[in-house]
């Protein structure tokens, strides 16, 4: 027991001997834990500086960058609208049924017959009908009621500044900046949602330095007042975006549960950037889908036809939608917007 104890006597010396010259490190000599340094986010000033400095280099003329960029502050909305988008989602039923309104249906019918020999004109050299015309322009800004009052320059300044989409909405902030020194706009009036949407067909200006037209002639490509210029753009960007004219969207089916079932088991998703596109099924001719069930909504059978159709299934309101339908998906990749504009133009035309 007593060597026991006396090796017992030994080890908490030792121990304690260890301890005390530890202790006895200077602590300038001890290592600090390793950290990373804070990182240090520039002044909404300093990405001013830098943001003129490139649009310097960009070839934006000194005017422009002082009169767009020389005195503006961030606008605190447009960060508080981008965190909260999409609040509350509704069902694809819900959407169409609350912007498809029996008002909405009877102010696009009052518009295009207001502007039909316009609307024929621009329908005549873009191949884009009417009918689709109309209803872009009042699913976008309620036909040129409100197209936004934010001013874009400093909406996407602030948008540019924030972290989350950052290189995007610079981008699309040079694009704005070439557009006002063209003179298309002045800088006053280039107002726009507070994604720096603009004018009446809510152009980003990157599609609106590839899509706006001067249809009026007067030298400007002016989706704020113009109608002509307004109906021209929003057909012109369509077009560029696959309607083939003399086609149609899109129609209504019915896909009854064993139906949709079947579908399901045996023809694939489509894949896509557009995430709308990778939720729809096919492209298949209608004579398939005639074979697998697919009718008409009175059951009548589908046309036997090499037509491709890609089905689009959402309960009731089921669809078979046609190569056009990509070019409405092409100006929101979202069903709820490109069924409601399909199912508008229909009644529009109708």
């Amino acid at each position: 027991m007593s060597r026991v104890r006396s090796r017992r006597r030994t080890r908490a010396h030792l121990i304690l001997a260890i301890a005390c010259s530890i202790a006895a490190v200077p602590a300038a000599q001890q290592t600090p834990p390793i950290t990373s340094p804070p990182r240090v986010s520039p002044s909404f000033a300093e990405f001013l500086a830098g943001l003129r400095e490139e649009a310097r280099d960009k070839g934006i003329t000194p005017e422009t960058i002082e009169r767009a960029l020389g005195d503006i502050e961030p606008l605190p909305i447009v960060i508080e609208r981008d965190r909260s988008q999409a609040e509350k989602v509704l069902t694809l039923d819900q959407y169409v049924q609350r912007r498809l309104t029996p008002r909405m249906v009877r102010t696009a019918r009052e518009m295009a017959a207001r502007h039909a020999p316009l609307l024929r004109r621009v329908s005549s050299r873009y191949g884009v009908p009417a009918g689709i015309i109309v209803a872009t322009w009042g699913l976008e800004s309620n036909f040129g009621r409100f197209s936004g009052v934010r001013p874009t320059i400093a909406a996407l300044a602030t948008l540019a500044f924030d972290e989350r989409r950052a290189l995007f909405f610079r981008g699309e902030l040079f694009h704005a900046l070439r557009i006002i020194d063209r003179g298309d706009i002045d800088l006053a009036r280039m107002k726009g949602s507070w994604a720096g949407a603009m004018g009446q067909p809510q152009f980003m200006p990157s599609s609106y330095v590839e899509f706006a037209e001067d249809f009026d002639g007067d030298g400007r490509r002016d989706i704020w007042r113009s109608e002509a210029d307004v109906f021209a753009s929003i057909a012109n960007y369509l077009r560029g975006h696959g309607w083939t004219t003399g086609e149609r969207w899109g129609r209504r089916v019915s896909l009854p549960p064993s139906v949709a079932a079947r579908v399901e088991d045996t023809v694939p998703l489509r894949t896509g950037d557009c995430e709308a596109t990778r939720q729809m099924r096919g492209p298949l001719p209608l004579s398939r889908w005639r074979e697998l069930g697919v009718s008409l909504v009175d059951r009548r059978p589908l046309p036997n036809s090499e037509m491709a159709a890609s089905l689009v299934p959402a309960g009731r309101w089921s669809f078979l939608a046609y190569p056009n339908y990509g070019a409405l998906l092409g100006y929101d990749c979202a069903h709820a917007y490109a069924l409601t504009l399909g199912l508008l133009a229909d009644r529009i035309a109708n």
